[in-house]
């Protein structure tokens, strides 16, 4: 009788057991397949964002033919217009080259334009995508209730004077005259400004780099020039980028040079990768001393590597991508922010230093372009490294420790101490540059005597 009711019970037992054990793998069961649910729409909604992010920015020829398309189809509505639009959607003087990349919805394609190599640009994509000039609104608006009023010449430089200055962070005070491009065409007395041209303007305007291309390039001719523009998209002149892999960072066959009476080019003779460098490099000192110096306000490039720049035929070093360009009151603005320490006061390659007192990054920038320039260009131009035999000789010694101090410069010191420094480094590339020639004319001569005693024998 116990033997039975001891079987009894424990059977009950096997059988709770069996049931708590049956709820407790469902239980894990449905965890399970929620958290494998959860994984896989966390995992879809991450696909959907890089693609929105990533691929929709996706350089193809297709997209980059559709955009100009659009362009061409609101040109001949008479939505946008330009010096360009006639070549570009009539009389087919702009072929169309290749895509050459998207970021942040700026656009940028190579084309040619009547056999020139030209760089299209546009920081949006649509013409739409830009704000409407308030004017033109305004203008509706009168018109509407039966006025008849114009824009004068006088409204438009007005306007596009405060806008050129609002976007390169200047005071309204500056002296800042309008560039040429409207300039000329004002003088006509009688010449009044069509919607399609307003509009134009308005949203190249609202372009920083289109603004500072196009005000500098009468100031300097380190930067690339514009020649010409449809609605919304510029045309600059096409140059030999730089290239983070090249160790001399500009390709001497993409340039293509040519025997020439150019400043860099001595005598009839087609110079090497490593004639270029000290060349192109006092190029650099040069585009340095313009934007600290030329201008009413120091220019800062916050941005230097290079990609950003390109090379002329005559080796004058440009400025190409000046996204990250400004003017010494708007650099302030940038730098002056909240911070815990000298980290939170780095905005690339333009550095500040934290005031712990206040919590606040200082407004003066810590580093400077010719700093910035000599460490992470000259210095891997000028390493042992790169310069292999020659690494040793007296010059190129004297070279890499003027290249080291420069890299190593406060920017913050007093302009005597940084000109001192840029002009050391111009006297020693110069001293480079005739030994390098000389050699080069002894070469020659030991080359002919030997051809002349060759000839005797």
């Amino acid at each position: 009788m116990w033997r039975s009711l001891r079987r009894a019970l424990g059977s009950a037992r096997g059988g709770s057991v069996l049931r708590w054990l049956g709820v407790k793998v469902c239980r894990r069961s449905t965890l399970l397949i929620v958290l494998l649910w959860l994984a896989s729409w966390l995992f879809l909604n991450s696909l959907v964002f890089v693609h929105r992010n990533m691929f929709s920015d996706f350089c193809t020829d297709d997209k980059s033919k559709q955009i100009l398309q659009r362009v061409c189809d609101e040109y001949q509505q008479g939505v946008l217009t330009g010096d360009l639009c006639e070549d570009l959607c009539v009389a087919g003087q702009v072929e169309y080259k290749r895509c050459l990349y998207y970021e942040n919805g700026k656009k940028v394609i190579a084309a040619s334009w009547r056999g020139v190599p030209v760089v299209l640009k546009s920081k949006l994509e649509n013409f739409s995508s830009y704000e409407a000039l308030a004017l033109l609104e305004y203008q509706d608006g009168a018109g509407g209730m039966g006025g008849e009023e114009e824009l004068s010449p006088l409204d438009v430089v007005f306007y596009a004077t405060l806008e050129i200055k609002n976007s390169l962070g200047l005071e309204t005070g500056t002296n800042l005259t309008l560039p040429r491009l409207w300039g000329q065409r004002l003088k006509e007395k009688e010449w009044t400004y069509s919607r399609a041209e307003l509009a134009s303007l308005w949203a190249l305007l609202q372009q920083e780099e289109y603004t500072f291309l196009r005000v500098l390039q009468d100031l300097t001719h380190h930067v690339a020039k514009i020649l010409g523009s449809c609605g919304h998209f510029y045309a600059v002149e096409y140059l030999v980028a730089g290239h983070t892999w090249d160790q001399n960072i500009f390709s001497l066959e993409e340039l293509s040079l040519s025997p020439s009476l150019s400043p860099w080019i001595w005598g009839e003779r087609m110079l090497t990768a490593r004639d270029m460098v000290p060349r192109v490099a006092l190029s650099f000192l040069e585009m340095v001393e313009h934007f600290d110096n030329d201008f009413s306000h120091r220019l800062h490039l916050c941005d230097i590597k290079p990609e950003n720049f390109g090379i002329r035929k005559d080796l004058t070093v440009v400025a190409i991508d000046v996204d990250m360009a400004f003017f010494e009151p708007k650099m302030k603005d940038i730098l002056e922010q909240n911070c815990t320490s000298d980290n939170d006061c780095n905005f690339f390659d333009c550095i500040s230093k934290c005031d712990r007192s206040k919590n606040r990054c200082g407004p003066k920038r810590k580093n400077s372009n010719l700093q910035v320039i000599c460490e992470k260009i000259f210095r891997s131009w000028f390493s042992p490294t790169l310069l292999g035999a020659k690494a040793g000789l007296p010059l190129q010694v004297e070279l890499q420790r003027a290249v080291q101090e420069c890299a190593e410069t406060d920017g913050r010191e007093k302009g005597e101490r940084r000109q001192a420094v840029r002009q050391q480094l111009q006297a020693l590339l110069m001293e480079l540059i005739q030994e390098d020639t000389e050699n080069q004319g002894e070469g020659q001569e030991h080359k002919m005597r030997r051809v002349h005693t060759a000839l005797n024998f």
